[in-house]
């Protein structure tokens, strides 16, 4: 990855350079930002091979579901990913198609059932109708609000059969104590949402309009605080 990004073989990356890379990890800013301060250890603007290798190893526990802190970087990860041609590690469009999905087929109709009982109207639920089933799991509200930007993949505000048993997925996951990652693993993308959505997936998930702050704690759809902010799309 790092002859990639340090074409002039300089031995150093610049971080405009750096940033075009790590996009295509598919993460969100926010997460890239954290990674970048932690690798950009001086604040200088610049990382070397070393500092380029710890930002690509929090890309890889960020996309495993570990947490991006220094802490991370000894535990065993798989190498990152990125939907770049060139990389030797692809992940494309082409390449998720064939990826099998993550939810099982016994899974897929107990998840069903639920979405049934829950009164969808053309196919589709609403936040109000989903946020009581998550809820009722009991577990952390920033969990939950996660769990339902990943689920809501065309970000239309509702969750289609496929998207909710990606929400119901990841709320048993995290239910067995198992972490929720920061973007949707090409293996959870529904193949039905495959062909028109980049695999990784929610890029962006928070808009650059939006404070984090406020986009992370409202949780539009799940929100507890949906008293004190509007709803909007």
């Amino acid at each position: 990855f790092f002859p990639q990004v340090d074409s002039a073989n300089a031995g150093r990356v610049l971080a405009s350079d750096a940033a075009v890379f790590l996009k295509k990890s598919g993460l969100t800013d926010l997460v890239l930002g954290k990674i970048w301060d932690l690798a950009d250890t001086d604040g200088k603007g610049i990382l070397n091979k070393q500092e380029f290798f710890v930002a690509l190893r929090l890309v890889a526990c960020a996309q495993n579901g570990l947490d991006v802190s220094l802490s991370s970087l000894n535990l065993p990860v798989p190498p990152p990913r990125f939907t770049d041609t060139s990389s030797p590690l692809l992940l494309s469009g082409t390449a998720s198609s064939d990826v099998p999905w993550a939810v099982k087929l016994e899974d897929k109709a107990k998840y069903d059932a639920i979405f049934d009982s829950l009164n969808p109207v053309n196919g589709f639920l609403s936040g109000d109708k989903v946020k009581p089933v998550l809820l009722n799991s009991k577990l952390p509200v920033d969990i939950l609000g996660r769990v339902w930007e990943l689920s809501d993949i065309d970000r239309d505000g509702m969750l289609d059969r496929d998207e909710f048993a990606v929400a119901m997925f990841l709320v048993y996951c995290a239910l067995e104590k198992e972490p929720v990652p920061m973007s949707l693993p090409a293996a959870l993308v529904p193949p039905s949402k495959r062909k028109p959505i980049s695999v990784p997936g929610a890029m962006p998930l928070i808009p650059s309009s939006t404070s984090t702050k406020e986009s992370h704690q409202s949780l539009p759809p799940v929100g507890i605080l949906a008293a004190k902010t509007p709803l909007t799309q």
